[in-house]
């Protein structure tokens, strides 16, 4: 008895198959990207300039423990209110000098936004979430400065001021959403300063 051909099955359009597979993956799946807090990074230390000096009320120090409590101005604070504690350092106007502000002049808070400094100290075994969250207490303090100041001057938030500053088309457009931008950041300048915590 004669032995049959086994039939050859085609694979040629196997492979385009295949290949149209793995085009509607890439092109359906999402790929996550990191996201991170907007910090610019100081400029490279010079040792021939000596560091300014500080005075101990306008420091406003933050300390972050292993176990992720907060040690505000040496006594224990809860996260929920740490902005209000430091909207009432950085709007207190303790030299009287500022006319927008509208603290409690406080001899022991700030003298002045200009002069006032947010030292955060974390300690090594913080975890990542109660650094972020902390991050987001102290910007939100200033952003909310920030926006009281930009409705009393423009009108309308400092967000929206930053946002139309991005948005903006034309060099005159943008120039002119910067100068309010600037004069605003003026009045409430972002200093935090980090560093590890000492044991």
């Amino acid at each position: 008895m004669a032995k049959r051909a086994a039939p050859e099955v085609n694979a040629g359009s196997m492979a385009d198959i295949a290949f149209l597979l793995l085009i509607f993956f890439l092109v359906t799946t999402t790929i996550e990207s990191d996201t991170g807090i907007n910090r610019k990074l100081p400029p490279k230390f010079d040792e021939r300039i000596k560091p300014p000096i500080i005075k101990q009320k306008n420091l406003f120090t933050v300390i972050v423990s292993k176990d992720n409590q907060l040690l505000v101005e040496e006594e224990p604070m809860e996260l929920k209110d740490l902005r209000e504690a430091t909207i009432a350092f950085l709007d207190n106007n303790g030299d009287g000098k500022c006319a927008y502000c509208k603290g409690k002049k406080d001899e022991d808070l700030s003298a002045h936004p200009n002069k006032a400094v947010i030292s955060v100290q974390n300690s090594r075994e913080t975890n990542y979430a109660s650094y972020i969250a902390i991050q987001n207490e102290l910007i939100a303090a200033y952003n909310f400065l920030r926006n009281r100041e930009a409705q009393r001057l423009f009108g309308e938030s400092y967000l929206s001021i930053v946002q139309k500053w991005k948005d903006a088309e034309s060099d005159e457009e943008k120039e002119e959403w910067d100068k309010k931008r600037e004069e605003i950041k003026k009045m409430f300048p972002e200093k935090i300063s980090e560093s590890e915590a000492k044991e």
